[in-house]
């Protein structure tokens, strides 16, 4: 079961005003700092490191270092071992500091020094960015508390739940409020990064840099793409259960809240009061996230949108371009040419 870190601490002063900030990247060039620990994951450090090494180019304008904790080699979550150009009790100022997540949030909970690095690390940076659960490590060192933020789609309810002074907004691919920026699972570090870039030196440069590592200088749609928006709950209720499947099986069916009501032998304020208190949801909303769904594999296994729309339950195409832009971000069509497969046509 994950864990999520609870300590709570007071806002953090995080950064140097804007304006010095800019003078000191001019004068020096840009200093960026990736803090590394045992157990971060690998992409979370390596995907900074990539794209801010890419852009410095032969301008070198960027100075990117690694720091850790004591300053020694660190173990990744996937056992790689990562060198240390320092250690965090020698840093004395960065322009941009990178926070990545650990792949177990217990990490967190078990090492207050780290947070308590991350905290001083950040006092002396010009703005901070956080990769995935980075953002705990955030909260926890009382860099979030007023602001909106974002983390891993799956660990978006644990960040609310232990942080209720943080705004979390799940489906996002990065945030920033103010000199913070927080970014959604692993490789959103590259998007968050990418946006750094064209902040410091224009859209041309983030450009050549997404050209050069094969990626979207901005990708369609928020993470829901990517995540099961409709996963199975785990409610065992012996009234609500067989609803759930009923749907599950057959979305396109008629799930009106008088027809559930109806297969149930119940009211239909019962109903709704059983889908708020076991999935948190209205039986309108469950119904059209598990259409949604349906679409999805529909669209993934080579249906057109109007198939899509019809078997899904959502039935028009233009429903089901209001739904998909409400609930992913995207069009039905650019979610079948982009994720249906990764063969280069």
């Amino acid at each position: 079961m994950r864990t999520a870190p609870t300590a709570a601490r007071p806002r953090a002063a995080t950064h140097v005003d804007s304006a010095t900030h800019a003078a000191r990247a001019a004068r020096d060039g840009h200093d960026v700092l990736v803090l590394a620990f045992d157990g971060a994951r690998l992409l979370d450090v390596a995907a900074p490191l990539e794209v801010f090494h890419t852009a410095a180019g032969r301008s070198g304008a960027y100075r990117v270092r690694v720091c850790t904790p004591d300053g020694r080699d660190v173990t990744t979550s996937t056992g790689l071992r990562i060198a240390a150009d320092a250690a965090t009790a020698d840093v004395t100022r960065t322009d941009t500091l990178v926070v990545p997540g650990p792949a177990d949030l217990r990490v967190l909970d078990q090492r207050p020094e780290l947070i308590a690095d991350v905290a001083r690390l950040a006092a002396r940076a010009g703005r901070v960015a956080a990769v995935c659960t980075g953002a705990f490590a955030l909260a926890a060192a009382g860099l979030l508390g007023g602001r909106r933020a974002t983390t891993h789609w799956e660990y978006a309810d644990d960040l609310a739940r232990a942080h209720p002074d943080v705004t979390v907004t799940p489906d996002a691919i990065y945030v920033r409020d103010g000199p913070i920026l927080t970014s959604a699972g692993v490789t959103a570090g590259i998007d968050v990064c990418l946006a750094l870039v064209e902040e410091d030196h224009g859209p041309e440069a983030a450009r050549r840099v997404a050209r050069d590592l094969v990626v979207f200088l901005q990708r369609p749609g928020g993470q829901s793409q990517f995540s099961a928006a409709s996963r199975t709950t785990t409610t065992r209720h012996p009234v609500l259960r067989p609803l759930l499947d009923a749907i599950a099986a057959d979305p396109a069916a008629d799930h009106s809240l008088r027809s559930l009501a109806q297969r149930a032998n119940i009211s239909a304020r019962h109903v709704s009061r059983l889908f708020a208190q076991q999935i948190g949801s209205t039986p309108a909303a469950h119904v059209e996230t598990m259409r949604v769904e349906a679409a999805r594999i529909l669209l993934e296994h080579g249906a057109n949108v109007t198939e899509a729309a019809r078997r899904s339950g959502l039935g028009s195409d233009e429903t089901l371009r209001r739904t998909f832009a409400r609930h992913l971000g995207t069009t039905p069509s650019a979610y079948a040419a982009r994720f249906r497969t990764t063969r280069v046509s």
